[in-house]
């Protein structure tokens, strides 16, 4: 075995402890996440705590949890924005919007929603379409410091520039400025917005289904999970979603080669919106 073989076997049983040590202290399971992105994760978190070792790391998180709480949201991906993909927006509201109508009370599950721009984006969507009115949210992350983020409604008001820009482009009929007030460097956003949102912690590689949805939005989260857990994951969605609901996945994510696809149709296969059929 070469030095260059060893240090890599050394460093990808670092990896396995710390990822044990964590499901087994804090009860979050890392095991089935994507490598190359989890290891490149962790590798920023030892520089930024300015440790020399992954061992190291693993000591430091079993015995802070401040320095656990860093590591979490390093592992879990926020990059989110209002709006974002505005595309998938447009088909929602122009291929979902319609077939939602037919039920009196409408039940969405927004998994792994980050600080909630997002989630905020489909409450703006259902209000203009006059359907917020008779649904409700759940939106979930396995994040608490992400999901008491996203409660307050509060973004820097720097990004307000770009989410009009994003509001528009997805549809958007009315004035994106009358959803928000500004708060010195800060946009509220309008307290009829948080109505009827439900913001909770949910781990979906350990949690089982807790309600049955309408639709399901779970956008750019299981490229980060390796193919055992997406297969889970997938697994939970439809066992979790009414029959002919609804689906929707990120761009880079697919229904292709998992154990429900034939269960699926596809409403708009460029935008990852999928009905269930079975």
């Amino acid at each position: 075995m070469t030095p260059t073989t060893q240090t890599s076997a050394l460093e990808a049983l670092e990896i396995e402890l710390l990822l044990e040590g964590i499901h087994r202290h804090y009860g979050l399971d890392f095991r089935g996440y994507a490598y190359p992105s989890l290891r490149r994760r962790i590798l920023n978190r030892v520089s930024s705590e300015k440790l020399d070792t992954i061992s190291a790391l693993t000591n430091r998180v079993l015995h802070d949890p401040e320095c656990m709480q860093r590591l979490l949201f390093g592992l879990t991906v926020n990059v989110t924005s209002m709006f974002r993909d505005t595309a998938f927006y447009k088909v929602f509201r122009s291929k979902v919007v319609p077939l939602l109508r037919t039920y009196p009370f409408i039940r969405i599950w927004h998994a792994g929603c980050a600080t909630g721009e997002e989630v905020y984006s489909l409450a703006i969507l259902l209000t203009e379409d006059a359907l917020y009115d008779r649904c409700r949210i759940y939106a979930t992350d396995i994040d608490e410091v992400v999901i008491q983020q996203a409660k307050t409604g509060i973004f820097p008001l720097g990004a307000m520039r770009d989410y009009t820009a994003n509001y528009i482009r997805a549809g958007g009929t009315g004035s994106f400025s009358s959803y928000y007030s500004a708060n010195y460097d800060n946009a509220v956003l309008r307290s009829s917005l948080k109505t009827n949102l439900v913001f909770s912690t949910h781990n979906l590689v350990s949690d089982a289904r807790f309600n049955d949805f309408h639709v399901i939005l779970c956008r750019n989260v299981m490229i980060y999970f390796d193919k055992a857990l997406q297969d889970r994951v997938h697994a939970l969605f439809h066992e979790s979603l009414l029959r002919l609901g609804f689906l929707g996945l990120g761009k880079r994510e697919s229904m292709r080669f998992t154990p429900h696809e034939d269960r699926y149709e596809a409403v708009d296969a460029a935008e990852k919106l999928f009905r269930k059929v079975a």
